[in-house]
């Protein structure tokens, strides 16, 4: 649109000259004719008719080059085009008003004087001044143009940084589009991934809510039963007591109905006891042990069905005891002890294991008990606990046989523990070792030298290696050891692969003392224990050291190797 009105402006400024061009040669022609005409008015036409040739000259090159007619025109109003055409056409535009204005100034006093002297038409005066209205408009119209060059031309070179920025940020998302493709691949490669693992993890919690239920209904049940049991022990613990309550209100009454007791009459069982286990029962026990064929079976039968009907009672006695003299406890421990002994070897032993294992928690634990055994008339007395020790006492013999007689009843293993740390520390003592050949203790041991007690089992090899300590009774122990019952328990210990090395190193010692005694090399033959020594000879790492002495010299006491006397000594003083 502005192109299409300077073409229209500039195509009115020319039709413009065009049209004034004829009355102004006729004007100028006139001046010349006049007779006043000076100098100055020959150059002022001279001007003028450059200007009109000028004129024509633009003219006619307009009128022959219409084509181009657009082109100058926009020359005229933009800076843009190539200089020397802008040149050109602003040199012609500016000779043009300079022309104008030098006529104009020049012209209107000379048209002054003249009109004063009626040399020039009013008419001409008027084109003059319309001229002059022209060349303003113009001027006006030309800085416009320029103004408007000036607008156009920054806002092309806007248009081109602003698209050079374009250029740049077509650039930028082009990079931005290929990193876009790329973190999508990643991201969906990533997506099956997370995809994959929510589907795994899925799986597997759905397993473990599975199991969770699962345990969750076993735990309800476990819950309902406890809830039960609970119900049904507190029911049970009421019912306790009242009948605890009610057994001390008997006992009460029985104690206040009962005569003043003899307490002759308990010395007098405790000597038939104490005659009974030592003239009868523990001579039994001897006779049995040297020669089994001596007796017939009718006569042990006999013996034990005493004991097994006398040990029931002896268990209900012990809740006495804690009313009678001290001095009396060890004749009914002793006679206990001795009668549990006899069960050993018939069938009377496996019918009695509630009265066993009673009487080994009362020996164990003690009896704790109120009372008085004269009746109500000390009162005083019933307030002060009465108690019966008996593993527990501080004397030596009643707890060495106490601690027999819980090795013999009890299964508990915390018990059993108890029982074999007491009896080791009562080894330890001449007294501890004279007792445990009196009462031939080993039988007891080897009961509980067993693989499938493996807590117990060093526990025991320790009590019978405190009596191979050089002293006047090895020799006995050994002479007690040198027994089939010994030799196949330790048989049957050596046979066991998983025996720990600790325990063999232990029962090598105890070996070791017996192959010394020339009657047990039979013994060895027999359960081919001589036989299992050379095996462990032969597989024992030299790092043992000690266990290899030991071992050698079983096999020299047995004449089944050769080795110095070095090695011998050695084993000997250990």
């Amino acid at each position: 649109m502005p192109l299409s009105i300077h073409f229209s402006q500039s195509k009115s400024t020319h039709n413009g000259r065009k049209h004034y061009s004829k009355p102004l040669s006729d004007l100028f022609k006139s001046f010349k004719n006049l007779d006043c005409c000076d100098d100055e008015l020959d150059s002022l036409y001279d001007s003028s008719q450059l200007e009109l040739e000028e004129e024509v000259i633009v003219n006619v090159s307009a009128t022959d080059a219409i084509p181009n007619t657009v082109t100058y025109t926009y020359t005229e109003t933009d800076v843009t085009l190539p200089s020397n055409l802008a040149t050109n056409t602003v040199t012609c535009s500016d000779h043009d008003i300079s022309s104008g204005l030098v006529r104009k100034i020049v012209s209107k006093p000379e048209t002054q004087v003249l009109s004063g002297q009626r040399l020039i038409p009013s008419h001409i005066n008027q084109i003059y001044d319309e001229l002059y209205v022209i060349h303003q408009k113009l001027q006006q119209e030309n800085s416009a143009q320029q103004e408007y060059a000036l607008q156009l031309q920054k806002r092309e070179h806007f248009l081109a940084e602003r698209e050079a920025l374009l250029f740049k940020h077509e650039a930028a998302l082009t990079k931005i589009r290929g990193v876009e493709e790329e973190v999508h691949a990643k991201f969906q490669i990533i997506k099956e991934q997370h995809e994959a693992e929510v589907k795994q993890l899925s799986e597997t919690l759905r397993e473990k809510t599975k199991e969770s239920k699962r345990l969750k209904s076993s735990f309800d049940t476990l819950k309902e039963m406890n809830d039960s049991l609970k119900k049904q022990l507190s029911d049970v613990s009421e019912q306790n007591k009242k009948m605890e309550v009610q057994a001390r209100k008997v006992q009460a009454r029985l104690e206040n109905l009962q005569v003043p007791l003899n307490s002759h009459v308990y010395e007098l069982l405790t000597v038939l006891m104490d005659w009974i286990s030592d003239q009868f029962l523990k001579a039994k026990i001897e006779e049995e042990g040297r020669d089994n064929q001596t007796q017939t079976y009718s006569h042990k039968n006999y013996t034990q069905e005493k004991c097994a009907k006398l040990l029931p009672i002896v268990a209900e006695q012990l809740q006495w005891m804690p009313f009678v003299n001290p001095k009396l406890h060890m004749p009914v421990i002793k006679f206990t002890y001795w009668a549990i002994r006899q069960l050993d070897c018939g069938t009377q032993h496996s019918t009695m294991t509630s009265t066993m294992r009673r009487l080994g928690e009362d020996i164990f634990k003690g009896i704790v008990t109120k009372g008085n055994q004269h009746g109500s008339s000390e009162q005083s007395a019933e307030s002060k606990p009465k108690i019966a020790a008996f593993f527990k006492s501080s004397i030596l013999p009643l707890r060495f046989v106490s601690t027999l007689i819980v090795l013999k009843t009890v299964t508990q293993a915390d018990y059993l523990a108890q029982a074999f740390d007491s009896l080791c520390v009562d080894l330890k003592t001449d007294e501890g070792k004279a007792l445990f050949l009196e009462y031939q203790s080993v039988p007891v041991i080897l009961s509980h030298l067993r693989i499938s007690s493996r807590g117990l089992l060093s526990n025991a090899i320790d009590g019978l290696l405190q009596m191979t300590m050089e002293s006047g009774f090895l020799q006995p122990f050994l002479e007690a050891c040198s027994n089939e019952t010994f030799f196949r328990t330790c048989s049957v210990l050596l046979r066991n692969p998983k025996l720990d090395l600790l325990v063999v190193e232990k029962l090598s010692i105890i070996l070791q003392k017996l192959s010394r005694i020339k009657s047990n090399k039979k013994m060895f033959e027999l359960f081919t224990i001589h036989l299992m020594i050379q095996e462990l000879q032969r597989t024992t790492h030299p790092n043992h050291a000690f266990l290899c002495i030991n071992l050698n010299s079983i096999l020299f006491n047995l004449g089944l190797t050769k080795t110095n006397s070095l090695v011998s000594s050695l084993s000997t003083s250990h």
